[in-house]
């Protein structure tokens, strides 16, 4: 999962594949963290991305770097913790003057079944799974 992490945040702009109803929704991210041995990544409440994972918690990512590509598809569960908001936003300090881990808006989800696979053109893909 380090591996996952370290290519996400190299990336630093990775895109986040949800459904609302029968209809694929893909937004930019950037935020990315490990808690407790588990990645997560952080979004607002009241957001369409929050009310659709809510919904239907499966979710892609999906990350480029030069020649080389990533997607991790799982599901996406809200941790409503503040120790788990707080580890966030103490990494994404930019972020502290639009979110707090004492509000009712700031979430944090974490991947639960995960599989990650590298790709390249040259190079065989390579499977994570956590």
């Amino acid at each position: 999962m380090q591996e996952v992490f370290e290519f996400l945040k190299n990336c630093g702009t990775y895109y986040l594949a949800t459904t609302e109803g029968d209809q694929p929704r893909v937004r930019p991210f950037g935020t990315v963290d490990i808690f407790e041995g588990k990645l997560y990544i952080q979004t607002g409440k009241v957001k369409d991305v929050s009310k659709q994972l809510q919904a239907n918690p499966k979710a892609e990512i999906c990350a480029c770097v030069e020649e080389k590509w990533l997607r991790v598809t799982g599901k996406l569960v809200r941790d409503d913790r503040v120790e788990a908001k707080k580890h966030m936003l103490d990494n994404y300090p930019e972020l502290q003057s639009m979110y707090t881990a004492y509000d009712d808006n700031t979430e944090v989800l974490y991947f639960k079944d995960a599989t990650a696979t590298f790709y390249s053109f040259t190079d065989e893909p390579k499977v994570i799974e956590f």
